[in-house]
């Protein structure tokens, strides 16, 4: 079996919103989280995989944790179901608060300066990449080597 690959993990934009979203994972309350499928191709990531590990860096580029992939599936933005909605750490009560929240990131001028469009609209049938993590704990993890291995093997690929 293929080791699982090691990455960086950007939870939003630098900025509040990534700062709560790294409390939240350091919390062990956010364990789900949803990106555009079109953002992977964009950058020429691979989708994740089960097994995989990111290590995710706060606002100032500081690793802040240890997740690992346990699920990724490709589904449409309409189809996100209510467990992941809650996983998602962010005090949402349904899909609905789920969708109007992503729906406002999505949208936000920031999102669009991201993908070039100024009119960049995400709807119901607007594929998904929905993961569900785990935190990896241990006090013994070297977060900034594991950043240093994770930013190199990202500038060898």
């Amino acid at each position: 079996m293929e080791a699982g690959r090691l990455s960086v993990g950007e939870f939003a934009f630098p900025g509040p919103l990534r700062d709560r979203l790294v409390a939240a994972i350091l919390a062990g309350a956010k364990t789900t989280t949803t990106g555009l499928a079109d953002d992977y191709e964009r950058d020429g990531e691979p989708l994740p995989r089960p097994g995989d590990r990111e290590v995710v860096i706060d606002s100032a580029g500081e690793p802040a944790a240890l997740i690992e992939i346990v699920s990724a599936r490709v589904i449409r933005v309409g189809d996100v179901d209510l467990e992941h909605a809650l996983g998602e750490g962010e005090g949402y009560a349904t899909v609905a608060d789920w969708r109007a929240g992503h729906e406002a990131f999505w949208h936000s001028d920031a999102m669009r300066e991201y993908v070039g469009d100024p009119h960049f609209t995400v709807d119901g049938d607007t594929l998904a990449v929905a993961v569900k993590f785990r935190l990896v704990a241990g006090h013994d993890l070297d977060l900034a080597a594991l950043l240093r291995q994770a930013r190199a093997q990202a500038g060898a690929g």
